[in-house]
């Protein structure tokens, strides 16, 4: 259990934080900027769970979502390094039952809506609209976790990577349900204002 009495440090003054191995590196580090993209993309979660009243299910999905990213965040600040001694504790890790869980709810709440006839765009109910933003976030993430992958010396975890490639998905596809099943989607017209 995190036990957390003080909230500053003072030791990330010189612009290093601490990894969860206690290595320090910099804040801009790709690691750091990968875990810190998917903490805003669950502040942005956090606010579209304000507009979801009357989508109790949804609700429900996104809390557990939440709780999952802070799992990726940990997955993510203790990097697997095979040349470096293992830490001392066993490392959270993204497991498939959670990345099957996404797939199931996707399934779930996408067999209740119409197929697409165009790309959408983010709007409708702010419920929708703040759902879409989170996934613009959670596609940042995602590539900074494959740029993070690709990267000499560094590694990323194939279910880490799969549960973020597919919450994109089920935040796409939550928009559209808390838009009156669809029915709200603002439609893009190409061309449209030329």
């Amino acid at each position: 259990m995190v036990k957390l009495n003080k909230i500053y440090t003072r030791t990330g003054d010189d612009g290093s934080t601490g990894l969860g191995t206690g290595e320090r590196v910099a804040k801009y580090d790709l690691r750091v900027a990968a875990y810190g993209t998917v903490d805003e993309g669950n502040a942005a979660v956090g606010i579209a769970r304000l507009h979801l009243a009357a989508y109790p299910q949804v609700d429900a999905v996104l809390a557990r979502v939440q709780n999952d990213l802070f799992d990726l965040g940990a997955d993510l600040c203790v990097p697997e390094r095979p040349d470096a001694p293992p830490p001392d504790f066993e490392p959270l890790r993204i497991v498939p039952a959670q990345v099957r869980r996404l797939e199931e709810d996707i399934d779930r709440l996408n067999a209740e809506l119409s197929p697409l006839t165009s790309f959408i765009l983010p709007g409708g109910t702010p419920a929708a609209a703040y759902l879409h933003l989170a996934r613009t976030i959670v596609r940042r993430a995602e590539r900074e976790m494959a740029e993070l992958a690709r990267a000499p010396g560094e590694h990323v975890g194939a279910e880490a990577l799969r549960y973020i490639n597919r919450l994109s998905d089920l935040l796409f596809v939550a928009g559209r349900y808390v838009n009156g099943h669809g029915a709200n989607d603002v439609l893009w017209v190409p061309g449209a204002h030329r």
